[in-house]
């Protein structure tokens, strides 16, 4: 059974605005909406798949979910730590030897094994979209494969978990304040609820983005596992070399419309 946090105090709203809980607020919810980037990428990959009246409904659903997840983890803060420091399998193969860990063991928490399996899945189904994708083309055009809503539901709330444990640590680590935390998941949510739109039907329209999104899939799965080995990839070098892509890809989808409107002039 979860536990709430002992320590955690109920603030009156002036010791809850003060100015380093302001500062605290603008940091953590632009860092929670660039974590958050990944989990809209996902939604609305798996949205794309449902058919055209469906995929507004999964993609406000999902990050609905993703809203009540992160607050119900947040008010467990004394789990989630727990989770994050509790180690649960030794693996003494895929540790590195030092002054804190002289045998070279791998402590898994339940926070490893929660970003191990939630990372694995990623790297699956980036590389089953990818796969599907590539496997549409070659047999040219038809009837696109169509998941079911509450089959997509369930996929979209399971990563949603995995998201939402290492946003709430982060969010642990950045701020003292449980009601800042709150407040900077619920802007972020907003944030994403209020852009997440645009990004499914540009995703949805530029096949080349959307293998583009697929490939940033895989980059996160592929840092999830190594973090649950103990292996912490800045997440900032994914981030940049992704927008650096897409950058480019911009450029050839400009260049590419400015040719179409010459030829047709």
């Amino acid at each position: 059974m979860l536990t709430i946090a002992a320590a955690i105090s109920f603030p009156s709203l002036a010791e809850t605005l003060t100015p380093g809980n302001l500062v605290a607020l603008l940091t953590l919810t632009l860092m929670e909406v660039v974590l958050g980037i990944d989990n809209v990428v996902f939604i609305a990959i798996l949205a794309d798949k449902l058919p055209q009246h469906q995929r507004e409904k999964a993609r406000v659903v999902g990050l609905s979910l993703a809203l009540i997840t992160r607050v119900l983890l947040l008010l467990a803060i004394t789990w989630i730590m727990g989770l994050a420091t509790t180690t649960l399998v030794t693996l003494p193969f895929a540790g590195d030897a030092g002054p804190s860990n002289p045998d070279g063991v791998n402590a898994l928490t339940g926070k490893d094994l929660v970003l191990l399996i939630g990372g694995g899945f990623l790297l699956f189904k980036a590389t089953k979209e990818i796969h599907n994708a590539i496997e549409h083309d070659a047999h040219g055009p038809g009837e696109r494969p169509v998941s079911s809503f509450w089959s997509t539901i369930g996929m979209i709330l399971a990563v949603d978990v995995v998201f939402s444990v290492d946003s709430v640590v982060t969010a642990v680590g950045m701020a003292q304040n449980l009601w800042v935390m709150v407040a900077a998941v619920l802007v972020s949510v907003a944030v994403m609820l209020a852009f997440s739109g645009g990004i499914t039907r540009f995703i949805s329209r530029h096949p080349t983005v959307k293998m583009l999104a697929l490939a940033f899939l895989m980059l996160i799965g592929i840092m999830l596992v190594a973090d649950g080995l103990g292996q912490h990839i800045p997440k900032g070098y994914i981030y940049f070399g992704m927008a650096f892509s897409l950058g480019v890809e911009m450029l050839n989808t400009l260049v590419r419309s400015r040719k179409k409107a010459a030829a047709a002039a």
